[in-house]
């Protein structure tokens, strides 16, 4: 017998249902699983732009966050620094896929159990398919503490690097770590 509790996984969310989590119990399963944060709450943000006053008294690197889909089908999750340039022009070279689009919010739902305004790395605890690839830029990769929203754009929950990581275990997602500053 051990002395520390089993790793837990995730819930199946089925289409059709709401997701298996919310933020409520995100915070739940990252206090579960001992991953440290510290979640403010504050006014719905729907855009990077609408945020940096209020992002400017939290420490670390904020974030801003695509969900895409290629012309195969594919789904991707870019998580990027907030004044990262994302050029989705060129972008889908760099990740091996078919030319990019934004995925409709139906679909978002259904894998990562948000709306527009409240996409988030986060929301990867509800695709437990696993048929969101994610992509993580090299700045986050790198940051000592990371800032997402915890299913909700009425909040942003801080996690220091090692957390981060722990989560991303935990979910079992390895990302693709993309220096999207040093695309040409």
């Amino acid at each position: 017998m051990t002395d520390t509790a089993p790793e837990q996984t995730a819930p199946e969310a089925t289409p059709e249902s709401a997701p298996a989590y919310d933020r409520a119990r995100l915070l739940a399963w990252m206090a579960e699983n001992g991953v440290a944060q510290t979640t403010h709450d504050h006014p719905a943000v729907f855009r990077v732009e609408e945020g940096l006053e209020l992002k400017a008294a939290l420490p670390g690197l904020h974030t801003k966050n695509l969900f895409l889909k290629d012309k195969k089908g594919r789904l991707w999750l870019i998580s990027a620094a907030q004044d990262t340039v994302i050029d989705l022009k060129r972008a889908h070279r760099t990740l091996g896929s078919d030319r990019l689009s934004f995925g409709n919010e139906a679909l978002m739902w259904e894998t990562l159990g948000v709306r527009p305004g409240s996409v988030t790395a986060l929301g990867l605890i509800n695709d437990t398919q696993q048929r969101v690839t994610f992509v993580l830029d090299q700045r986050l990769w790198d940051a000592d503490v990371v800032n997402f929203h915890p299913l909700t754009n009425t909040a942003t929950t801080a996690l220091d690097q090692a957390d981060f990581r722990r989560i991303l275990t935990l979910l079992h997602r390895a990302p693709l770590v993309v220096d999207f500053d040093a695309l040409d």
